[in-house]
């Protein structure tokens, strides 16, 4: 593809140094990755300038830059200055890919917690009734035939590759695609170029403020991608809108929703409700109540959270026309999430949970959780990561005081913070809850050691939650991601201590 094909669908090109006269084989934003043929993107980040690799992308062979200002640069290299990398990479990636997400029906989940499960879930539900279905999540990736893992720790991913991914389902056969939609990816105008058909939002609570600075404008970032419905071109798919109806902002949402909206919750208000339910061990049961008439759901997934998650899952493809029994009967063969209260057995004498659980709200949850199915003590092994809201630190002790018996607080991703600081500013909020060290908590910032001292404590019919890493295959320590897999471990160490 010509580069002038490429600004066709850029509008805001404020300057082009050099000739658009250049064939693009390649859209990278990695220096590392560049080539000859390549259009390199000067992406800025929190912690890193693209604009700094530039020079490293031009060395490897690339032809063409996408900046926000001139640099000094080689004759041959075209420059091709924008007011914002983030969103010109996406309009580019759109057409380099031939626009995919006019071939697919798009659904974009997005909200605080709950979003890899739910369209996890969605993706599982639409290919067992019959629609070859793509999913780009936290956890994996679904090319509507084959599972990968998703080893980037992005929750949605860059423009470009999320293009090339949907490029990938729609040429793979798929009919729908299924994109976990995070307030940074969309802030970061990751989706702006993507034809989103249906949007569901799980929930809002505290999260992302380093990012956002406030609840406000986290929400605002979330509501964005119900704006993307409403300015969907014309697609032979219907529009649908869900929110949780149990939620403090749907009001909010409510109000932004294109029209095909639809609510999911607990109570009468809720157009798709749970009745009856049975909340076991090992699985859920409950009718859901919706206007197409009423099923009964009996699911692998436990927890009333989990229902919530359902139930926006089934708000969406009923939404978009699949019959409710069988959406329902779907259910049944779900697998579940990696790392989302997944059940770890070594032979150990006490249940075990690996939860990816890093926000105070979901901590809380997933302890509420486990405590109606705990006979004994509920012991939570956590941390927060670094370079992250740094305000729900506190908070997360604070929840661990109220809602568990004893807890250990240990690293999560400390990056280049003092996790010894970090873990501090955790503690502070179980101190200010009235925990006493020794009695109620401990603090080891080394997480395998977090995990012996939390087994040590645990007795018969006690649960210990291993929370924050869920599925993440690294932790992060300083720059360098160490291999890190929170089930193996657990695992590891629950044999080596009860052999």
């Amino acid at each position: 593809m010509q580069l002038s094909e490429l600004l066709a669908a850029v509008p805001n090109v404020q300057m082009l140094i050099g000739t658009a006269d250049v064939p693009i084989a390649q859209l990278c934003y990695d220096s590392r990755e560049a080539r000859a043929g390549a259009l390199f993107v000067a992406l800025q980040g929190l912690h890193r300038d693209g604009h700094d690799y530039v020079a490293a992308a031009v060395k490897n062979g690339a032809d063409a830059v996408l900046v926000t200002r001139r640099l000094a640069l080689p004759e041959r290299v075209t420059q091709v200055l924008v007011p914002d990398t983030w969103q010109a990479l996406g309009q580019a990636a759109a057409a380099f890919y031939g626009n995919p997400s006019q071939d697919l029906c798009v659904i974009g989940v997005t909200g605080t917690d709950g979003k890899s499960t739910t369209a996890t879930l969605i993706g599982h539900i639409l290919r067992a009734c019959g629609h070859p279905t793509g999913v780009i999540t936290t956890v994996a990736f679904h090319d509507s035939r084959q599972e990968y893992p998703n080893e980037t720790r992005l929750t949605t991913q860059h423009a470009s590759d999320l293009q090339r991914m949907l490029r990938v389902i729609a040429d793979k056969g798929g009919t729908h695609a299924v994109v976990e939609a995070s307030s940074h990816g969309l802030a970061l105008h990751k989706l702006d170029a993507v034809q989103i058909d249906a949007a569901a939002l799980t929930n809002l609570s505290h999260e992302h403020l380093d990012f956002h600075k406030t609840l406000a404008a986290y929400r605002e970032a979330k509501g964005l991608l119900f704006q993307r419905v409403k300015v969907r071109g014309p697609k032979p798919f219907p529009q649908v809108s869900v929110l949780n109806a149990d939620d403090e902002h749907l009001s909010y949402f409510a109000a932004i929703a294109p029209p095909g909206l639809r609510t999911f919750g607990f109570g009468e208000q809720a157009d798709v409700r749970a009745v009856d339910m049975a909340l076991g061990a090992d699985h859920t049961a409950f009718t859901v109540a919706a206007p197409e008439g009423e099923a009964r759901v009996r699911s692998p997934l436990v927890c009333r959270f989990n229902v919530a998650n359902t139930l926006a899952a089934l708000a969406i493809v009923t939404g978009l026309g699949v019959p409710l029994d069988a959406a329902a009967d779907a259910t049944r063969t779900f697998p579940g999430v990696p790392g989302r209260m997944q059940v770890i057995n070594a032979g150990q004498p006490f249940a075990v949970i690996v939860d990816y659980a890093h926000t105070p709200n979901s901590l809380r949850l997933v302890l509420d959780a486990l405590r109606g199915v705990t006979l004994g003590r509920l012991i939570v092994v956590f941390g927060s990561a670094g370079e992250r809201d740094v305000e729900k630190r506190a908070l997360m002790g604070a929840v661990a005081a109220k809602h568990a018996d004893y807890f250990v607080i240990t690293s999560e991703d400390p990056r280049s913070e003092d996790p010894d600081a970090i873990c501090r500013e955790i503690e502070a909020g179980a101190l200010q809850a009235g925990c006493v060290y020794g009695r109620d908590y401990s603090l080891s910032v080394d997480r395998a050691q977090a995990f012996r001292v939390a087994f040590k404590q645990a007795r018969p019919g006690d649960t210990v939650l291993l929370a924050g890493k869920g599925h993440e295959h690294s932790i992060i320590w300083g720059e360098e991601s160490l291999p890190w897999d929170e089930a193996r471990i657990a695992t590891e160490t629950l044999a080596d201590m009860f052999a």
